[in-house]
């Protein structure tokens, strides 16, 4: 017992637990900075027993994470990306990606360690992996293994806040039978990665506080030195997986900061040498250990990816000379009259100026120029002057007038024209709106004229160069290769050759659209010279090329590309949410469909509502406990009260910083962005349950531990429970359509329970096994068919206009279809559309249907009305009843662009390696573009509006 006059924690009894603290009110305060109520709870040294359950617990969550984790045997959602990222880091193909390389890294390791040659490209969601002989469940073992690894974290985290060990036993529980960590566990995902990383960052921050607190006796020992450098190397961990471990980052840099307050007012044990001995340690140990992690994560992402691939278009023509292949041989530095040469747009990074013999469609029906992303002999034009030279006997006629003559520089100010090669057409402009950006602000640019034809007006370009920026004083006077930044300012009209983030039509080949425009901002009307020859300029004459980066640069150039395209992902996507939707579990994500079976995406309600509760509790305590302090009340000269507002403060505190940023993000989000949230969220209730039973007094639990123990027991029975409840659409297992209804708790919640048979017993004849190894492709009739789950979803109007088409398909009996393509829903070889029908339906913001009445109602109201295009499919026999969706014909999730941010791939006659690169999105802020652009965009509804460039997932042809 504690003497009179003091304060002490007694020591755990053998169960884990701890005695309740004496609050008396006349102990002692310490002197030093350590903190009242702390004693060691070093969990490298728990009971036996602790182990025992901690390994029966493990067990138990490899049992649950790895059960059938060969199904479905085919693509899953986002497994397209980041499936599709190990073929490509084996191949050594470069791409892009909003999120950093670490987990990708660990995945492709995992596929290469089981044989995974590269070769399965991921392309589609439902593409079989049985049949090319993928090693998917290896690659889904990673994850798996994460999702296992969580739960001894959080058993151990919650033994270094103090807890019981029946309370970190129902923490392990709770993650263990937590649905949505269970299904992103068992794919190939990034979220699972990130969940232990963040937990083991918990877990050894934890322990470091726990030693920090018992003052300065434990401060720079071992101890102390291996969990802090632990929570260091925790923190480079998850921020390499990804960028939302900087929320992680800003929690512990939060209460680090507290920590470091607490020391200066300590003036009688830390001296300032003392103080900055603690700082520098905490610098070093939690700012440059994850700097380092993280830059080597991409040390070895460049190492991997060597080759050219479909991401170099988002990359400078400096990064991209860096991959093999893309590297470009010295060239002639000085431009002059007569030089065969490429131009390069400075803004989009790697389009090419281009033409081709196609026409445009309206306008003048000239032929086209475009922005073109690969290297190509279409890109070259050869520069002329504005009349054709003297020779002897008057002027010399043709395009190659200049081979022979003496080199003519071209000098800031120079009126030039552009040959086409391949199509003896001249680079031309004139007031004519383009054919895609109808604005008075721009004119058509066309490529005009025919072999012997020596042009007119039209095709006089005056030449002016950038002096900020081009590069070197010679480069500022005259046109050299690489180093001279200039603009073409057409002479008629005085608009300039512009490129910007707008693709044209298919009948453009999807390539980027150039116009001349009048007063364009400098970032989308500069251009430079890449390629450069002309007989004149042999061997001996100066040389230019690109400069090589360095890691940095290169490394500082990704940061920026990634942060750009990441902010750029601001479409809706048919499953995406919001973040007040998360906490109180209001829809989901489909991954999958097929079989009669659904994989849908959501969380143990149980788990996940109560979890909300003790965020919220611990909120009112907060908020009451200010109040009090405020009124004078002395409620923390309780050591309890103390320590229940710091331990389960620091776990709301995770929980806020890996919540509330996402309300700034314009960006597409889903709901496996608050898994992190939820981890720190079960952590708070958790510690708020053992105060409970154990650490409040005044409740009399602590003397009746077998009334903790059952309500832990009564709980966790609850969860699984709910657990075995919506296991069918964690595992893709069967189900029934009654079942799903009765599970279907919240109207929000969109898994499709027609999808399921009516009885199990119809499941008898499609085993598992079987089904795995079907490998046919799928029957599409061939009629067209919409693709079904495309539509566009508006984020939560106040009302919601929805407009659906539905086909109905006549089919005598519906035979099964072997797999299912992500977009397109195949039908029966018996099946035939006999009728499309398209129907109006009104929804509110959280999609309840509305009928004619209530509609009426809003009517003259301060309600906005946004419409939302959807296509569903329904089979239905001769008689007209409605028949149950076969395989395939389930709702599919379509893939969303998270992963590889919106990377268009372009074809057309390019070279070889052409298919596999893509524009890239503007570099450069241009306001004043984007202002006028905007102007282009609400005059474009119909077919021909404008796409951005750097939204297309298909090749062109």
């Amino acid at each position: 017992m504690a003497s009179q006059g003091t304060y002490s924690r007694l020591d755990e009894k053998s169960s884990g637990g701890v005695v309740p603290r004496n609050d008396d009110k006349t102990r002692t305060k310490p002197e030093d900075y350590s903190s009242e109520g702390v004693t060691d709870n070093d969990v490298l040294v728990l009971p036996g027993s602790d182990y025992q359950i901690l390994t029966v617990l493990t067990v138990i969550a490899t049992a649950v994470r790895l059960f059938r984790i060969y199904q479905p045997s085919s693509v899953v959602f986002d497994e397209v990306h980041f499936g599709g990222f190990a073929s490509k880091y084996i191949k050594g193909r470069f791409f892009m990606d909003v999120h950093p390389p670490l987990a990708k890294l660990l995945l492709t390791l995992a596929g290469w360690l089981a044989g995974f040659d590269g070769n399965f490209d991921f392309k589609d969601i439902g593409k079989d992996y049985v049949e090319p002989g993928v090693p998917y469940v290896a690659m889904r073992l990673l994850p798996a293994i994460c999702g296992i690894l969580t739960v001894p974290c959080i058993f151990l985290t919650l033994k270094a806040a103090g807890c019981r060990t029946v309370t970190a036993s129902l923490g392990a529980g709770l993650i263990i039978f937590e649905n949505g960590l269970l299904t992103q566990a068992r794919l190939i995902l990034l979220d699972s990665p990130l969940i232990i990383f963040t937990a083991f960052t918990a877990f050894a921050w934890t322990s470091f506080t726990n030693q920090h607190e018992q003052g300065p006796e434990r401060a720079f020992d071992p101890n102390w030195w291996f969990w802090l450098v632990a929570t260091g190397l925790g923190l480079g961990a998850t921020v390499s997986v990804k960028w939302v471990g900087l929320f992680t980052i800003a929690w512990v840099g939060s209460l680090t900061a507290l920590q470091m307050w607490i020391l200066l007012g300590d003036s009688k044990t830390v001296t300032p040498r003392l103080w900055f001995k603690h700082l520098f340690a905490r610098v070093f140990c939690l700012i440059v250990i994850p700097v380092t992690f993280y830059l080597s994560m991409f040390a070895i992402h460049f190492v991997c990816l060597v080759n050219p691939g479909e991401g170099d278009g988002f990359m400078s023509s400096e990064f991209q000379a860096t991959l093999n292949s893309k590297s470009m041989q010295d060239v002639p530095a000085d431009v002059i009259l007569g030089s065969r040469i490429s131009i390069r747009h400075h803004n989009t990074q790697g389009g090419y100026l281009h033409s081709h013999n196609h026409m445009y469609p309206t306008g003048s029906k000239q032929q086209q120029i475009t922005l073109y992303p690969h290297k190509d002999d279409n890109n070259l034009f050869l520069v002329e002057n504005q009349t054709q030279p003297e020779g002897l006997e008057g002027p010399i006629a043709g395009h190659l007038a200049w081979d022979t003559l003496a080199p003519t520089f071209v000098e800031d100010g120079t009126t030039i024209k552009l040959y086409h090669l391949n199509t003896n057409r001249r680079l031309h402009s004139h007031d004519v709106r383009p054919p895609v950006s109808e604005a008075d602000w721009q004119n058509e640019v066309s490529a005009y004229g025919y072999d012997g034809f020596e042009g007119d007006a039209n095709d006089l370009f005056r030449v002016e160069i950038v002096k900020s920026l081009s590069d070197g004083a010679v480069a500022k006077k005259r046109l050299r290769t690489i180093e001279t930044k200039f603009r073409l300012v057409h002479l008629m009209t005085g608009c300039s050759l512009f490129s910007h983030k707008v693709k044209l039509p298919d009948w453009g080949f999807e390539q980027q659209e150039t116009t001349c425009a009048k007063g364009g901002t400098l970032p989308n009307s500069v251009w430079y010279v890449e390629s450069n020859e002309h007989p004149q300029l042999g061997a001996d004459a100066e040389k230019a090329n690109y400069k090589h980066p360095g890691f940095l640069s290169k490394f500082w150039e990704l940061q920026r590309v990634m942060w750009r395209t990441n902010a750029g992902l601001v479409d809706s996507h048919a499953w995406d949410s919001r973040p007040p939707s998360w906490p109180l579990l209001q829809r989901g994500i489909n991954f999958w469909g097929k079989n009669h079976r659904q994989i849908y995406l959501i969380g143990n309600p149980v788990i996940w509502w109560t979890s909300t509760v003790a965020i919220a509790v611990y909120l009112v305590f907060k908020a009451l406990a200010v109040l009090r302090w405020q009124r004078g009340f002395r409620d923390y000269d309780s050591i309890t009260f103390k320590r229940f507002d710091y331990e389960i403060g620091t776990s709301v505190l995770g929980w806020a910083f890996h919540y509330f940023p996402f309300y700034l993000m314009q960006r597409q989000l889903f709901l496996h962005h608050y898994f992190p949230a939820l981890y720190f969220a079960i952590l708070a209730l958790c510690q708020i349950y053992d105060f409970l039973i154990g650490r409040i007094g005044r409740l009399g639990l602590s003397k009746r531990p077998a009334v903790g123990l059952v309500g832990a027991v009564v709980f966790l029975a609850l969860s699984i429970v709910a657990f075995s409840v919506y296991a069918p659409l964690s595992y893709g297992n069967v189900w029934t359509k009654d079942s799903c209804k009765k599970a279907k708790l919240l109207d929000t919640w969109d898994f499709d329970c027609n999808a399921f048979y009516s009885d199990l017993s119809q499941y008898a004849s499609q085993s598992i096994a079987t089904n795995a190894a079907e490998t046919s492709k799928p029957v599409v009739p061939e009629a067209d068919v919409p693709p079904r789950a495309k539509g566009e979803k508006v984020e939560a109007p106040p009302q919601q206009q929805q407009q659906q088409q539905q086909q109905e398909v006549l089919q005598e009996a519906p035979p099964p279809v072997s797999e299912a393509q992500s977009f397109v829903t195949p039908l029966p070889d018996a099946g035939r559309i006999i009728k499309q029908e398209e129907r109006v339906e009104y929804r509110d913001q959280d999609g309840n249907l509305l009928d004619e009445e209530q509609v009426k109602a809003l009517e003259g109201q301060d309600v906005e009305f946004k419409t939302r295009y959807e296509t569903r499919t329904r089979l239905v026999d001769g008689s007209g009843n409605e028949i149950g969706l076969e395989e395939g014909m389930a709702s599919i999730a379509p893939p969303h662009p998270d992963a590889e941010g919106r990377n268009p791939e372009t074809a057309g006659g390019a070279q070889a390696g052409a298919d596999e690169a893509n524009n890239q999105p503007a570099t450069a802020d241009a306001g004043e573009d984007i202002a006028k652009e905007a102007v282009v965009e609400k005059k474009n509804d119909g077919k021909g509006k404008p796409k951005p460039a750097s939204e297309g997932n298909q090749a062109t042809r």
